[in-house]
C-alpha cells in the first residue's frame, strides 16, 4: 500500500504547544501512521507536518528491522524504550544520528498512539563545532591583522623606492624592472587587503532572497563550460531577508565559483532555499532561520582540509588562493548568519542561514 492510499487517520493530534520543544516530537497510531509532528521534526524530516500527517512512518524516515521491532515491541507491551546513537536516513533530508524515546500514549482514547521523541546529537556537535570555529576564526583574524600590519608597511616602502628609481633611470629598458616591482607590491597588498576581509559595516535591508539567488545565477551562467548546469529549487514561502544585499551576492557568489572550480567541466549544480525552524546560530537558537543551499555533485572536498576550509590560505586547489570561503564567512557573520558545509564524494552542501527574526 502507498503512502497515498492510506486512509486518513480519524483524530488529529493538535501540535501547537509541541512547536515550542527543540526535541523533535511525532505521534502515531497503532499501525505507525503520522498523527502530529512539530516544528523539530519538520525540520529532520525536511517536509512540512501537512505533507507527512497521514503518511507511513516507515515512508518518510525508513525504519531498519530492529527500529520496526521495537516500536511493535512498545504498542504489544505498553512500556517505553530508550534507543541510543540511532543513525536515522529520512527520505527528503540528509541523514542524522539520533537518541530515541518510545513511549505509549496512557490517554483515554489513545487507541494504541506511539510518542516518538528524536534528539539529533549532530545538532549538539555542530554547536560544539561551531563554537570552536568561531574561536579558531577570532584568533586567526589577530594574527592576520598583526601579519598584515608588518607586511603592507614594507610593500608601500618598496613600492615608493620603485617609483623614485623609474624616475631617475635614463634607460627606459630598464623601466619594465620597476615596473614588475611596483605591479607585484601592488598585488601582495591586495592579497593582504582580501585576508583581513570585510571592513565595513553591513547596510542591512529587507532583500528577496530568490532574487539574489536567481542573480548569482545569472553572472555565473556566461562562464559555465558546455557540461555544466545550474539547478534552482526555492521554496516561494521564505519572507525577505534582512540583510546586505551586496555582501549576500559576494557571500553566494564565491560559494557557487568554489563549486564551479570543484566540478570542473562537468556536473550540476542546485541553488536551494528552505525555512528551518528552532535554529541555532552562533549560540542564539532563532525561531525561524532562511537556508540558502549551493549543492554540487562533484568529488568532495579532501577530508584533510574539511574541518579548516574556512580558515584563510586553505584550498584543495594547486592553484587557489584559499580565500573565498573565509571572505563569504565573514561576510555572513556580519549579517548575524553563518555558512556550514557537509561534503562526502558525490555531494557537497554550502549552506547559508541567516536569520528570520522580525520577518513579516
Amino acid at each position: 500500500m502507498t503512502v497515498n492510499s492510506l486512509p486518513a487517520p480519524t483524530s488529529p493530534v493538535p501540535c501547537q504547544w509541541l512547536d515550542e520543544l527543540s526535541t523533535a516530537v511525532l505521534v502515531t497510531d497503532g499501525q505507525l501512521r503520522l498523527l502530529a509532528v512539530n516544528s523539530a521534526a519538520e525540520m529532520l524530516l525536511g517536509l512540512s507536518r501537512d505533507r507527512v500527517v497521514g503518511g507511513s512512518l516507515g515512508h518518510w524516515l525508513p525504519l531498519d528491522r530492529n527500529l520496526a521491532n521495537q516500536l511493535e515491541r512498545v504498542l504489544d507491551e505498553g512500556q517505553p524504550v530508550s534507543l541510543r546513537g540511532r543513525r536515522l536516513r529520512p527520505l527528503r533530508a540528509p541523514e542524522f544520528l539520533a537518541d530515541l524515546m518510545i513511549s505509549p500514549l496512557q490517554e483515554e482514547d489513545s487507541g494504541g498512539r506511539l510518542l516518538v521523541e528524536l534528539t539529533a546529537i549532530d545538532r549538539h556537535q555542530r554547536i560544539t563545532r561551531e563554537d570552536q570555529l568561531r574561536q579558531q576564526q577570532a584568533i586567526t583574524r589577530a594574527v592576520t591583522r598583526g601579519l598584515a600590519h608588518e607586511i603592507k608597511n614594507p610593500l608601500g616602502g618598496l613600492r615608493g623606492a620603485a617609483q623614485l628609481l623609474a624616475s631617475e633611470l635614463d634607460d627606459p629598458s630598464l623601466h619594465e624592472y620597476t615596473r614588475i616591482i611596483i605591479r607585484e607590491a601592488d598585488r601582495l597588498r591586495s592579497l593582504v587587503d582580501r585576508m583581513l576581509g570585510p571592513s565595513n559595516m553591513p547596510r542591512r535591508e529587507r532583500v528577496n532572497a530568490h532574487e539574489v539567488m536567481e542573480h548569482v545565477r545569472g553572472l555565473v551562467s556566461v562562464q559555465l563550460p558546455l557540461g555544466l548546469k545550474i539547478n534552482a529549487d526555492y521554496d516561494p514561502s521564505i519572507p525577505d531577508l534582512l540583510v546586505d544585499r551586496d555582501m549576500l551576492v559576494q557571500a553566494l557568489l564565491n560559494v557557487v565559483q568554489n563549486a564551479i572550480q570543484a566540478l570542473g567541466d562537468h556536473g550540476e549544480i542546485w541553488l536551494m532555499s528552505r525555512i528551518l525552524r528552532q535554529y541555532t546560530i552562533s549560540g542564539q537558537r532563532h525561531r525561524l532561520v532562511a537556508l540558502l543551499r549551493v549543492r554540487d555533485n562533484g568529488p568532495g572536498i579532501p577530508e584533510e582540509i574539511r574541518e579548516r576550509i574556512f580558515f584563510p590560505m586553505v584550498t584543495g586547489r594547486a592553484s587557489g588562493t584559499g580565500l573565498g570561503l573565509p571572505i563569504a564567512q565573514s561576510l555572513m557573520q556580519l549579517n548575524h548568519g553563518l555558512i556550514e558545509c557537509h561534503s562526502r564524494p558525490g555531494r557537497t552542501d554550502f549552506d547559508v542561514l541567516l536569520p528570520l527574526e522580525g520577518a513579516p
